[in-house]
């Protein structure tokens, strides 16, 4: 009988944590699992690492580097469970990790995808700090409109769902961030959820694309974001609004128009809460709170935004001034 999970586990060059990240799935107490792993064209010593390991759960592809999303879709079409959980090759799985999502999948009918808290390590260092993201579905959509409110590889899916919406973006002016990428087309069709446990230690690696500001990497979670809210908002809100907020949000100024205005900020994260809280069947007021607290943390950004700007209109108005003058003496 096929298992109810498959766990897609991506490799390339990640010897230093994979035997560590492989004991975390093996020992799951939920067993009915398959772990596909794919090693990505590494070379180091991660094949030998993934041989060492008698179990039966595992399934071992290799293959010439084909990069993560196309290595995911061709792990999610090898996969024969029914719900596919995400593993990184330097991340942890708590032992009731996958017990838990199974249940919540189980009970969230409409949910296509579950992720968990997950308690942060800089490389192998407690930090203290942990991904507490939103929990329920109506949260989660808000937030998904500005960034990604889940931890990639604590997430648990329905194939199904994913394979309706056409799995990870192979384009690659849209990955990374593959994983927000897919949320966001996965939230416009089914209810997405967080269990809030720590379920997961996540690895803070300093290379990681995610974190060291890299502008391709941060222009693209802009863009899916302006993709994210004009879908709520349709064609009620100027483009360029939701432009600015997108890019103000991740602190961008380059891409924020210089009359940027407050105004028409605050009204769109507004209409764009109530929107979602229509969606969602509970009362507008919920969601505001959340929207509220959101443009009290984008605030400094408009602020120094507007400063940056704030010279423009005189040095443009000195400008005109000057070459009146200078047309005057001729």
């Amino acid at each position: 009988m096929n298992p109810t999970v498959s766990i897609l586990l991506p490799v390339y060059n990640g010897a230093a944590y994979l035997r560590e990240s492989l004991e975390s799935i093996l020992g799951q107490t939920y067993p009915d699992f398959e772990l596909i792993i794919i090693d990505d064209g590494s070379c180091d010593d991660s094949p030998r690492i993934i041989q060492s390991i008698d179990d039966p759960r595992i399934r071992f592809y290799r293959q010439r580097n084909r990069g993560l999303a196309a290595t995911l879709n061709r792990a999610i079409e090898l996969a024969s469970g029914e719900l596919l959980a995400r593993q990184d090759q330097d991340d942890v799985s708590l032992p009731h990790r996958l017990e838990k999502q199974v249940g919540y999948l189980r009970s969230h009918t409409r949910c296509a995808l579950v992720g968990t808290w997950a308690e942060i390590l800089a490389v192998t260092e407690k930090t203290g700090r942990v991904h507490r993201h939103a929990e329920e579905n109506h949260a989660l959509q808000f937030d998904l409109l500005f960034d990604n409110p889940f931890v990639h590889s604590s997430v648990m899916l329905r194939k199904s769902a994913v394979q309706a919406v056409g799995m990870y973006t192979l384009d690659p002016a849209r990955q990374p961030p593959e994983d927000y990428e897919l949320w966001s087309r996965l939230s416009r069709k089914g209810e997405v959820g967080n269990i809030p446990e720590i379920l997961h230690r996540y690895r803070e690696i300093p290379t990681s694309m995610s974190r060291n500001g890299v502008s391709p990497f941060r222009n693209r979670v802009i863009n899916i974001s302006v993709e994210n809210i004009r879908w709520w908002m349709g064609e009620a809100v100027d483009g360029s609004v939701i432009e600015d907020l997108a890019a103000l949000n991740h602190g961008t100024y380059s891409r924020v128009n210089p009359q940027v205005r407050w105004k028409a900020l605050s009204r769109l994260v507004v209409g764009a809460a109530d929107r979602i809280a229509a969606s969602c069947h509970i009362p507008r007021s919920t969601l505001r709170t959340r929207a509220q607290a959101h443009l009290v943390k984008i605030k400094p950004h408009y602020h120094r935004c507007t400063k940056r700007y704030g010279l423009l209109p005189f040095m443009q108005e000195l400008s005109v001034t000057f070459e009146r003058l200078v047309s005057g003496w001729r």
